[in-house]
């Protein structure tokens, strides 16, 4: 079974963080999925369920578990009081 984790970033076109914090990830070669809640309302209702608010961005990092199925490990809301521990979380894994 793969080790490596998953990280889905919950973003609206309208935040300077979650703007801010696509440009790091890529700068350092993360690979995310990017979950825009302002283009698919449904993402809201994910992201409340998950962080149960909707503050972005949020930064939910999964593992692939039994049969396929992601198993959410850690997540964080907010990018600039996170950084270090986003790459860390990468970096332990």
């Amino acid at each position: 079974m793969e080790n490596k984790l998953q990280l889905e970033l919950y973003t609206r076109s309208t935040c300077s963080d979650c703007q801010e914090a696509k440009k790091y990830l890529s700068s350092k070669g993360v690979q995310y999925e990017d979950k825009d809640v302002s283009k698919f309302p449904n993402l809201e209702e994910e992201l409340k369920k998950i962080s149960g608010t909707r503050i972005v961005p949020m930064f939910a990092f999964y593992k692939k578990g039994l049969f396929g199925r992601k198993k959410l490990v850690k997540y964080f809301i907010g990018f600039e009081n996170n950084k270090t521990d986003i790459i860390n979380t990468f970096n332990t894994n």
